[in-house]
Parts: structure tokens; sequence; C-alpha cells
């Protein structure tokens, strides 16, 4: 009986219950309004003019409203009210037929009354008590622990603390012990005791004899919780010995996944505390739908982010461009798999080969150019500058000189906040690419006649990123330790992949759409920075051990070129809010385009014929606010492979 109305057979025995019940609820109705005088009355009045008519009513009405057909273990107010429409339906069959052939002389009206309310009642009551049966909560007591089953805390409360108790009913790896509510208003959710709130989260298990029934894993319901709550929470369970799970967001739809998992990590980027936002997704749309899409270093971290977003919203066609082949049939593979009816073309292109690039632009004619190709890790640009340099901003220069000449509607840079008042050749070299977007932008809006409008997204550090800490972490925890951190005040911004892209795609569609927005950079809200420190503390934690008892923490000093602190905009640039939320504007310097032309085209010489103290010299022209100056008198080397 636990799922009636599952199997055809299940629903002939639902039927055939409910239409007894109706039997019966007419001969209880007779028998309250008669009484004893019941026995007097003829069996053709008794029957023929009451029971059977109004049971065959009742099996009329069932069939109509599929009563049969509801689940019995899930029963619910909604079936409770089919109950009661379906009731009413069969007296209302039986009253009408029996207007018809008898007049209603046979029965008192009373008698049809009553005759209803018991239906319901037997209906109803036997749905509730089968339920109550297989919950273990028939005579008001839960069902007890058994073998197995792994008992559990449960942080939130209210109908989020109810439905996944529910799903537990179903699930035989967890028992809920109790329930921490920061609201205090119930005593019991479906039979589990809420002991307190989430301050005495130490207090509550503590209180458990070590008998079985202890809580070992901390389950989060309440996706409302601060970072600085789910810090606390992070460090008190993991002093407890508890580890540390949530409930998964059921109102985020998972593509091709058929079964949630009824719990799963904390992850970091639960602890940002950055709260979801919703966007308009309408300029977006405009943007992209329909139009041939053109992004550079697509089997990146953000590049192969921006081609998911991009392929979701529907473009004519898609071009990924990468220099990395492994990362190209990635990414290739993943759109080919997930939209197959997309156009698509991967084409492997070093960005530094400007003959290359043209001939893939001349070739695909994109409407819209995400520019995302670059060498990006600090350390490994600053040992190979020129690899750098003629990577980010002379590659930049190609992609932008192609994407006018093929007449591309917009292009977007993706450029890093390491591009304010920059440390290192990473960071000095995006800023090149964004002079270089600016003076293309600037020459087209004095003469009118470039019809590409060039927009540049400036933001930090993304969690789970090629070459980011995260990744790093993760590694160096699954070997045992040390974290290793280069300095103890070191901090960053960080976001997540996701929301960087959603804000880059919303700056994109505002950019391109605005005269006024041409040649200017955007800059997303990253929140408040991080120390990478606590990051790394708060990783030990997630993985249920203990910062620097279980898992020491190496402080190795700042390497070549690396800032403790980074910026969102330079000196001169007025920050300014844009009507999109997390997303802010500024102007900036601006650069005549002839002069900068000369001056690349002397620095992609240098590149290319490996003259690093030269190229470091051309590019800090171009980038004044450039610090570092240890490469200036640095030998030429062998150049490493660079990646688009």
């Amino acid at each position: 009986m636990g799922g009636i109305g599952n199997s055809s057979h299940m629903r002939v025995v639902a039927f055939a219950y409910d239409v007894a019940m109706a039997t019966v609820a007419m001969f209880v109705g007779l028998a309250l309004r008669y009484g004893q005088d019941l026995l007097k009355l003829d069996n053709v009045s008794l029957f023929g003019g009451a029971i059977v008519p109004f049971t065959l009513a009742a099996g009329i009405s069932f069939l109509a409203l599929r009563t049969y057909r509801t689940s019995w273990r899930h029963a619910s107010t909604t079936d409770l009210v089919t109950i009661v429409y379906a009731s009413s339906l069969a007296m209302a069959i039986y009253l009408l037929t029996s207007f018809v052939t008898i007049r209603l002389d046979a029965i008192p009206r009373t008698s049809v009354v009553m005759a209803w309310m018991v239906l319901i009642l037997l209906m109803a009551g036997s749905r509730l008590a089968y339920r109550l049966s297989r919950e273990g909560r028939l005579f008001l007591t839960r069902q007890t622990m058994r073998s197995g089953q792994m008992p559990i805390l449960i942080v939130g409360g209210g109908m989020d603390a109810e439905l996944f108790v529910r799903s537990l009913d179903r699930i035989s790896d967890y028992y809920p012990v109790g329930i921490l509510d920061e609201s205090g208003r119930a005593a019991l959710i479906r039979g589990v005791p809420v002991l307190g709130r989430i301050d005495d989260l130490a207090r509550v298990v503590e209180s458990y004899a070590d008998a079985g029934d202890r809580p070992r894993k901390l389950a989060i319901v309440d996706r409302g919780l601060s970072a600085s709550v789910l810090d606390k929470i992070v460090e008190i369970s993991t002093n407890l010995g508890l580890s540390l799970s949530r409930v998964p967001d059921t109102t985020v739809l998972r593509p091709g996944v058929r079964d949630i998992k009824v719990l799963e990590p904390i992850s970091v980027e639960d602890l940002l505390g950055r709260p979801q936002i919703v966007l308009d997704a309408a300029p977006v749309q405009e943007l992209i739908a329909g139009k041939r899409v053109l992004v550079t270093g697509a089997g990146g971290s953000i590049g192969s982010e921006i081609v998911r977003q991009i392929c979701e919203i529907g473009p004519s066609a898609i071009c990924l461009v990468d220099a990395a082949e492994f990362q190209l049939y990635t990414v290739d593979r993943v759109v080919q798999e997930k939209w197959p009816s997309l156009e698509r073309i991967a084409r492997i292109v070093d960005v530094r080969h400007r003959a290359r690039v043209q001939e893939c632009f001349a070739a695909f004619r994109p409407h819209i150019v995400f520019h995302a190709a670059a060498l990006k890790h600090v350390p490994l640009v600053e040992a190979n500058p020129v690899e750098g340099i003629w990577t980010n901003t002379i590659g930049s220069r190609h992609v932008c000189d192609a994407a006018v000449d093929s007449g591309c509607a917009a292009l977007v840079l993706i450029s890093t906040d390491k591009a304010v008042n920059p440390a290192n050749i990473m960071g000095a070299s995006k800023r090149g690419a964004e002079c270089y977007c600016q003076g293309l932008a600037l020459a087209a809006r004095n003469d009118g006649k470039m019809a590409t409008r060039f927009v540049g997204v400036r933001f930090g550090n993304v969690l789970g990123s090629t070459g980011s800490v995260v990744p790093l972490f993760e590694s160096q925890l699954q070997a045992g330790g040390p974290i290793t951190v280069t300095h103890p005040d070191i901090e960053r911004f960080f976001m997540t992949i996701r929301e960087a892209v959603q804000l880059v795609l919303q700056a994109s569609a505002l950019g391109a759409a605005s005269d006024e927005m041409q040649g200017r950079i955007f800059v997303l809200d990253m929140g408040e920075p991080v120390r990478i420190a606590d990051l790394a503390r708060q990783m030990i934690r997630l993985a249920g051990l203990q910062p620097e008892t279980d898992v020491p923490i190496v402080y190795t000093g700042l390497r070549a070129g690396e800032k403790l602190y980074e910026e969102l905009s330079l000196g001169d640039e007025e920050l300014s809010p844009t009507t999109i939320p997390r997303l802010n504007v500024v102007a900036g310097r601006t650069h005549d385009l002839v002069k900068l032309n000369a001056v690349l085209s002397d620095l992609e010489a240098a590149c290319k014929n490996g003259r690093t103290a030269e190229a470091i010299a051309l590019l800090t022209s171009i980038v004044p606010e450039y610090t570092g100056r240890g490469h200036a008198s640095a030998a030429d080397g062998p150049r490493a492979t660079a990646h688009a």
C-alpha cells in the first residue's frame, strides 16, 4: 500500500475501497437518522432506494474525479479537497436521480447529508491513518533510528525544514535527532524537536551522550544564512567533529539530472556571502540571440563559462577560438553535446599571429566578439614577460583590428583588476589592451566611420578558475598539507565564475547599446576583499580539519610582481554606478590612436625578436603607472609557449 495509485492493481483496490466506504457511509447515515427503527425498514426502501443507488452514484463520481489515482502515502490537503468534491458530486448525482425516479420519497434528506459527511471522514481518515502509519507517527511517536542510519542535526526551520524532514522519511541514510531554528516558533516539526537556536549548537551537541544518537552531521536547510554565520557554524562543527552539508536548492533546475542529492557539501562559494541578484535578461537576449558570436580563449575558465551562457541564450552560430588544443576540444565537445543543433566552429588560433586571426574573423564574420584570451598567471608572466606582452597587448590589438575589418558590431575585452596601477607584467599588459580599445573607441567617436563598439570589463579573481588559489588549496589538502600562502595580510577580490560572466554579459549589452558607454571600462562590484589566509582556514574547516593543528599554513613570501592589495580603478578614474546592480563604469584616460599604433608596432617587433628590455620600456611608455622595473635589465632568454 506504500504507493496506491502506482499500479493498475493498486488503483482497483483503492477504487473498490472507496466504493465500499460509500456503502458504509449511507448505512451509517440511515442508522444515525432512524436509530433502532432502521431495522423496521423494508429491504426495498433500505437497499433499493438508498444504499445501492448512493453506492452507484459514488462509483460514478470516483471514476470521474479519479480519487483512486492519488497516493495514500503522500496524502495532502489537495487530496482532501478532491474527496470533498467527489463526495459532493456523489450526493448530487444520487439526489438528482432519486428525485427523477421516486421523488425522494424513500428516505429523509438528513440521512443523505449525514452520509455525505461520513463518507468524507471515512475516505480522508483512512488515507491520513495510512500515511501516519507509514511515517511511524500513527500513535504520536516517531520511528526509532534504524541500524545504519546517521544521526544528523538540522539548521533552519519553517517550510524548508519540514520539506527536508519529509524527504528523509523515504531515505534510510539519515535520522534527524533535532532542529536548530532561529525563529523559535515551533517545538516540533513533523515530530522532530526544535532544540534551540544556532548559538546553541555546541550545547545541543554536547548534551548527547555518545550512545549512538549523538549527531555526526550538520544539515543546513536555511539558504539565507549570512557568510559570517556560516563561517561560525563551520568553525564550531569542526571543533565538535561534525561533518557539514547543506540541502540543495530545489528551485534550481539541473538539466540532465534526474535524482537530486539529499545533501551536498558546503562550498567556498557559500562562504563568500554574496546574495543572488535578479538581472534583466532582455538586453542580453537582444545582444546575443540570433547573432554570430566569436569567443577567444574559449577553453579557459572564463571563456568556457561565457560560451555556456551564450549558448543558453541561442546565437545563430558560435566560433570557439583557443591556442590550447585540449581546452578547445573540451569546450567544443560540451557545445556539441548540449546544443547539437547550434552551428559551431572550433579554431586553433594563437592571437599573437595577426594573419591567422584576420583569416579566422574574415571567414566567420562575427557580430559579437568576447576576447578572453590572455596569459594570466602572474609569476609565470613575470618570468616570461615577452610572451605576456605579446599575447595580452599585441594579441588584443590583432583581435580588435580583425573585429573592425570584419564589420563586427561589438567587441568585449575581458580585463582584470591587476590592470589598475599594475605591479606586474600581466597587469601592465592587460592595461595596454585596455588602452588600445579606448583609443579605437575615441577614434570612432571622432570620425564616426567605425561601426564596432568597444567594451572593456574589469574584475578580480573568480573562484575555481584555472591557476587560482582554490584548486591549489584543494590539491594541497588532498596531499595532507601544508597549505601555502604568500603573506598573512594578502587580500583579493573574489566572485563566482557564473556571477562574473552574467555581469560581463550585462555590461556587454549596456556598452553595445549606448553611444555614451563607447570605450568606457565596466568594473564589476566584487564586494569586500577576502584575506587569502582566512580563505585557507575556511577550506581546511570545510574538509573537517583544524587549521594549524591538522593542516599547517605556511607563509612563503610575496612573489615577483605580487601586491598585497588589489584595486579596481586608477587614481584619475571616477567610478560611477550604472543602472545594473553590481556594475560600475569608469571613463579613464584616452590615447591618441596614431601615436599608440606607432608604439604598438615597435612593441610587436620587440616581442617577435625577443628584446625583453625594449618591450618592457615600450609597454611602460603606454602604461606609465606600471611600477615594476625589475625586468628592465633582464637578459633576454627562452620564451614559454603562449596560450590564447
